[in-house]
């Protein structure tokens, strides 16, 4: 069924049959089966929120927050900025919807305490998404693995959601890292913080020009 749906929504977006408002019921369907089943479709859902654009008086704020949660667990890909810039201003007002632009605002500043702390301070919205948790933390482990090259146990299970030592074990071997006992050891960072020398060769014939100006 899943995969009639997806074929089905494909036909829909080649066309222009993705602007008929009478196809939204079928797009907010797949919007909820994406959440359902950890499946993402970003072509999909910007459809859905253009016909929001269009048919203002169709607008589903539960579905636009499926939406936004979905572009979310896509960072550091700008699929969430994609998505607000097709809100219409009424629509960024409505609380729910502030709430999850302010937790984009902190993802983005990787401001991770903050953002985990929000986010169990609303677990009926954030676990209507199928893996969130697990999204947002591959998400950390990017940053991690490009801004550290050792890091405090403790603070890497802080970072990831405050999760337990089993739990951190399977990120930590996820990654590939290792585990030195209060330290984790994420990879050695030296070839990318070296100062690098660059040499510059400029032929004669490129500067007799200016010479002769000169």
């Amino acid at each position: 069924m899943a995969e009639t749906m997806r074929q089905t929504i494909a036909t829909i977006l080649k066309s222009i049959e993705r602007y008929n408002p009478a196809n939204l019921q079928t797009l907010e369907r797949y919007v909820e089966m994406q959440s359902r089943e950890n499946t993402y479709d970003l072509e999909a859902n910007l459809a859905v929120l253009k016909l929001y654009q269009f048919n203002p008086e169709k607008f589903n704020p539960d579905i636009t927050c499926q939406i936004l949660l979905k572009a979310l667990t896509n960072f550091p890909h700008t699929d969430f900025t994609l998505c607000k810039c097709l809100l219409l201003e009424s629509v960024v007002e409505n609380e729910t919807i502030s709430q999850i632009k302010y937790l984009a605002d902190i993802l983005e500043q990787c401001d991770f305490a903050q953002f985990w702390n929000r986010v169990h301070q609303m677990p009926e919205l954030c676990n209507r998404i199928s893996s969130f948790h697990d999204s947002i933390r591959k998400f950390v482990c990017h940053v991690v693995g490009i801004t550290f090259q050792t890091i405090d146990k403790n603070n890497l299970a802080n970072l990831l959601g405050g999760i337990d030592d089993v739990t951190l074990k399977h990120w930590v071997k996820k990654y590939g890292w290792r585990d030195e006992g209060n330290l984790i050891f994420i990879a050695n960072q030296d070839d990318n913080i070296k100062t690098k020398n660059i040499t510059e060769k400029i032929e004669f014939d490129h500067l007799a020009p200016l010479m002769t100006i000169l």
